[in-house]
């Protein structure tokens, strides 16, 4: 069978759509008391379709590296350096601003005032997503695939002997475990995120480091992909590899659970299995089935992926500023007032889909006028 890069590319493209799309609605619920358990994340200790989401983008940042690598042969090292630094820097900071818009606020007097950057969350997702990408990129880019991956299974199991030493009663417990410390440490309460009902941190900088195997993962299978992926032994073997990660993160989830918070290592290998179960399906159906077209939905997203991303967090967020009335902000307005009709549950997941067909019309236009965001 005829293999061309720009099909291989579309089917990273529907992959990163994928993610996106769902990434969108698990986000943006009408209501958060009112969403369908599969579309919430794993309280602590397990596992949801929602938990995928993450670290399915992280593999996709390296499916893409996979195609990008290549290319830096031919330039300098202080040019490939510089694109990754760069690179990092922006994601970093777009992330950070994210949680510091709008910027301003009203203060006791009622008073336009600047936003606290003493209460502003430092650590974050696009956060995670960029030192992630960073250190994948180095370990790459000096070490090379063979010996990165390697670097990657030690580190799995460094994290894993690390975290054993939080607190002797529950070492993975949310306050107990040695992540929670070194982040109060180092960030303070105020840094950190408060959703959980205390101060922690579930993109914190020790966990950070387990999630650069996610980046590896999907680097080696992109770079495997290049090479064997249309080919029926290439999925087969890409379906076995990714068996045989499910199978050591459940023997692995008996000592050490699987916990997308604390960011485990059974969670790494568990996440790098169903993507590569995941894209070999489509694989399957694109290339070798030859049905495309139910790709062009998913391509919209995956042209445009981290913009679509802070466009539909800062929409969001302008929504929840906006007042509707002296009692609820445009975004609890809408649900109550709409999409509460259809019911509780199912009208806010009717807002999260009507939230990404939105910023999927964002991304068609883009499209349309060709235009795309390189971060």
């Amino acid at each position: 069978m005829a293999t061309t890069s720009s099909q291989r590319f579309l089917a990273l493209d529907v992959f990163r759509g994928m993610t996106i799309c769902f990434m969108i609605i698990v986000n943006t619920p009408g209501s958060g008391q009112f969403s369908y358990s599969p579309l919430e994340h794993a309280r602590w200790h397990g596992f949801t379709p929602t938990d995928l989401v993450f670290p399915s983008f992280l593999f996709a940042v390296g499916n893409a590296m996979s195609f990008v690598m290549p290319k830096w042969e031919s330039l300098q090292q202080s040019q490939v350096l510089g694109k990754i630094f760069k690179r990092t820097l922006i994601i970093f900071l777009c992330g950070f601003l994210l949680y510091w818009f709008p910027f301003f606020e009203f203060d006791k007097d009622n008073h336009f005032a600047l936003s606290p950057i003493s209460h502003t969350r430092i650590f974050g997702v696009l956060q995670r997503i960029a030192v992630a990408y960073c250190l994948a990129s180095l370990m790459i880019y000096y070490l090379k695939p063979k010996t990165s991956f390697i670097l990657g299974l030690i580190i799995l199991f460094l994290y894993w002997i690390v975290l054993m030493f939080g607190n002797p009663a529950d070492p993975y417990s949310m306050t107990g475990n040695v992540g929670y410390s070194i982040d109060k440490w180092l960030l303070g309460e105020n840094h950190m995120y408060h959703g959980e009902g205390v101060a922690f941190e579930p993109e914190g900088l020790l966990g950070t480091f387990p999630s650069v195997v996610n980046v590896i993962g999907g680097y080696l299978v992109g770079q495997f992909l290049q090479q064997k992926g249309k080919t029926y032994e290439g999925i087969s073997k890409l379906m076995l590899a990714g068996f045989a990660c499910l199978t050591v993160a459940y023997l692995w989830d008996l000592v050490f659970p699987i916990n997308k918070k604390l960011w485990t290592s059974p969670f790494v290998l568990y996440t790098v299995g169903l993507d590569c179960i995941i894209i070999s399906a489509i694989i399957y159906i694109v290339d070798f089935l030859g049905k495309t077209k139910w790709t062009n939905f998913f391509t919209i997203f995956g042209k445009n992926p981290l913009f679509i991303y802070l466009v539909s967090e800062v929409g969001v967020i302008i929504l929840y500023i906006i007042p509707a009335n002296a009692k609820q902000p445009l975004y609890n307005w809408l649900y109550e007032n709409i999409f509460k009709h259809a019911g509780l549950y199912f009208g806010s997941l009717l807002f999260a889909i009507s939230w990404m067909l939105f910023c999927w019309l964002v991304g068609y236009f883009l499209n349309k006028k060709k235009i795309y965001v390189r971060v």
